[in-house]
């Protein structure tokens, strides 16, 4: 490696000692993505109505879940079986819901947002979906992820949104949990901060590559 850009890679590194915090996430959104997360105001016609419908829209995710019941190890695996009642929701009162395209038009399950639909007045909107429970609820643990990334499923200038569903464990089937919901919160991020967490990472053919392997059976 040429010397100057290792000193100048150190530097960098040295400087991940110093987190960044309470960063507002609009800002994030747009300076990787370049669009905007448009603010809700409940005080615009069309927002008072699209809340209302959330609203009916979260009611009626929290019937259809504690009809069947979510069947998982852990709670944290609830999260992703949530996403599946709530597009169900959205299409029962008329909405197209679906996973977002990223930016080369591909879906992509994994990543935030979960859903991206349009509303009555063909605007576009986000939606994430959670879970927390009595006990987590006042955790400082990490509960919202947002990783950069050139192919980003946030395409759109668009309102973001959060349904966060309060779940319980109501019984057991052999080692699985059937978790069901007492209550929610619909969430409007457009004001959320956030902080960077630095991570260094590899995979499996650089970790265990022949220089790494010093022994093995």
């Amino acid at each position: 490696m040429n010397d100057n850009y290792v000193e100048n890679l150190k530097k960098v590194i040295k400087e991940m000692n110093n987190s960044l915090e309470d960063i507002p996430l609009n800002l994030v959104i747009e300076s990787l993505t370049n669009h905007k997360i448009i603010p809700f105001n409940p005080n615009e016609i069309e927002d008072k109505s699209l809340l209302s419908d959330l609203i009916n829209i979260a009611n009626f995710a929290v019937l259809k879940i504690n009809k069947k019941g979510i069947s998982k190890s852990r709670p944290n695996e609830v999260g992703n079986a949530i996403e599946s009642f709530v597009k169900e929701s959205l299409m029962h009162y008329g909405y197209d819901a679906y996973t977002p395209n990223t930016k080369d038009g591909s879906k992509k399950a994994s990543g935030y947002p979960d859903i991206e639909f349009i509303d009555k007045y063909e605007r576009i909107n986000y939606l994430e979906c959670k879970t927390y429970n009595e006990e987590t609820i006042d955790s400082t643990l990490r509960s919202f992820y947002l990783s950069p990334s050139k192919n980003s499923k946030i395409t759109k200038d668009a309102h973001h949104f959060i349904i966060s569903f309060e779940i319980y464990n109501s019984s057991s089937i052999g080692k699985s949990n059937i978790y069901k919901c007492n209550n929610w919160k619909i969430l409007s991020i457009d004001k959320l901060l956030v902080n960077i967490k630095y991570e260094f990472n590899s995979n499996n053919p650089r970790l265990y590559s022949k220089e790494m392997v010093i022994a093995e059976t």
